[in-house]
């Protein structure tokens, strides 16, 4: 790591440690030449697939943009900017998952449909009608039909689990 002070390239780390939830790696590091000391962040660098659009085209995985389509959905919402971010990180997860170089972007947009349906309601509307591009009122009252069949997202909350999480984990070892 070259010292941002004097451009020496030979640095010692002092100390090292987990930040941001065991993401990333702070390190204090000190100049051998000047000895400055600075902090540097390590975070790995994941690949993500590129997307494909309807029209056929790709375009690389964009964070902001999955958010972006998320708050506009949640604008008023009583939805909390943690289980956004939850969300999103579940998608990001379920991306790389795939192991898949290009993914289609109506497969994100179906787990972004799926998620949002989850936490609320009225948002899930909003996105699926910009989404699967609604051509009239029929189609927004077959998309409502089929939610009411659904249990509501606070009615899943409350309910339990089939198996406890001990019981799955237990069966694993």
């Amino acid at each position: 790591m070259q010292c941002p002070f004097c451009r020496e390239p030979e640095t010692r780390v002092i100390d090292s440690r987990l930040a941001e939830d065991g993401t990333q790696v702070r390190r204090r590091r000190e100049c051998l030449a000047c000895n400055q000391r600075y902090t540097t962040f390590e975070r790995a660098q994941l690949s993500m697939p590129l997307i494909v659009k309807r029209d056929d085209s790709r375009e690389p995985f964009a964070e902001d943009k999955l958010r972006r389509g998320m708050q506009s959905a949640l604008y008023k919402r009583p939805v909390s900017p943690e289980q956004v971010e939850h969300v999103i990180e579940v998608i990001m997860r379920r991306l790389r998952a795939t192991g898949e170089r290009e993914v289609a972007s109506s497969q994100v947009g179906e787990w972004v449909m799926l998620a949002l349906r989850d936490l609320d309601q009225v948002a899930f509307v909003r996105f699926a009608s910009i989404y699967r591009r609604f051509k009239d009122v029929d189609q927004f009252k077959e998309e409502i039909e089929q939610l009411e069949r659904l249990p509501s997202p606070e009615l899943k909350k409350n309910q339990l689990p089939l198996i406890s999480p001990e019981a799955s984990g237990s069966r694993r070892k």
